[in-house]
């Protein structure tokens, strides 16, 4: 029983023995290690939380950031950062409170030259799990992850990304600071065309974007609301996906919802704006994939 934990302790004190003498190389080896042994067996990733891989060494988290600079070790570093936001809500939330290993996670995405397909996707692996965190994604937002992230979806063809990257867009969509963002980048509009079937879109991209739709509106009101309906066709589109058969079951649940979201603000409901509110509310409750408007634009 004490293996596991005395194997965490020995790989933890190499990266922390790196960082105390600054040496970049030593640190991105020893990264390389903790990802490798988080990866092969999920049962260390407590343990390693537990010998000081978060934030009761803030040094290692400074390595952490550094690798995921460095180029050749980022993809090792992104992956550990996803395993230590599996370690728990305290460890989550230490993450997610160093706000330059998440911004070094987002120039990630739009390094030049652009980095290897295994490297983005630990890195929006990562921001998924920094986005679960409700308190982070306005940080993200401020960090320009929209604009990243929207710049996936239009101009990656590498297999997969377009998926990874609307499922962070569809967490960071639940928080009111997301909408501006959204409006910089044409997100609303982008999210619509990837709902239409008989596109390049999978079942999964369909999915996500309906998700991404209805937690922006859900997070935003009315603004949000009113945001989508500019967009010509936009309920058409969305009962499209609702009704396709071809469409994944939890997509087309997310657009069944969206779409009643999007009827509540139309022309007659909006002499009764509070109705709106008391369906999102409702909606918030009874789906718990749904991002709160209230917990969902508080800063951390």
């Amino acid at each position: 029983m004490e293996v596991k934990p005395h194997t965490a302790r020995v790989l933890v004190g190499r990266l922390r023995g790196a960082v105390a003498t600054l040496d970049g190389a030593a640190a991105a080896a020893a990264v390389s290690e903790i990802r490798l042994a988080s990866k092969e067996d999920p049962e260390i990733r407590a343990p390693l939380a537990d010998a000081g891989a978060v934030a009761t060494a803030p040094g290692v988290l400074d390595a952490l950031t550094s690798a995921l600079r460095s180029g050749h070790a980022a993809h090792h570093a992104a992956a550990v950062v996803y395993s230590l936001l599996c370690g728990g809500e305290s460890h989550r939330a230490a993450v997610c409170a160093r706000r330059p290993l998440l911004s070094a996670l987002v120039a990630l995405l739009r390094a030049s030259p652009k980095p290897s397909t295994r490297a983005t996707k630990d890195a929006l692996k990562a921001l998924f799990g920094v986005a679960l965190y409700a308190p982070s994604r306005a940080t993200l937002v401020s960090l320009g992850a929209v604009q990243a992230l929207f710049a996936l979806v239009m101009t990656d063809e590498r297999n997969g990304i377009v998926e990874d990257a609307t499922a962070v867009v569809a967490q960071v969509a639940g928080c009111a600071e997301s909408l501006e963002a959204f409006r910089w980048v044409s997100g609303v509009r982008i999210l619509l065309d990837l709902l239409e079937p008989g596109g390049a879109a999978t079942p999964r991209v369909r999915e996500n974007a309906a998700a991404a739709l209805l937690n922006l509106v859900v997070a935003g009101g009315e603004a949000a609301a009113a945001e989508v309906l500019a967009v010509g066709g936009a309920e058409e589109t969305v009962r499209e996906l609702a009704e396709d058969s071809a469409a994944s079951p939890r997509g087309k649940a997310k657009a069944e919802a969206l779409l009643r979201a999007l009827e509540g603000a139309g022309p007659a409901a909006r002499r009764r704006e509070h109705r709106l509110s008391d369906f999102l509310d409702g909606l918030v409750q009874s789906d718990p994939y749904i991002s709160s408007p209230a917990s969902a634009s508080t800063h951390g």
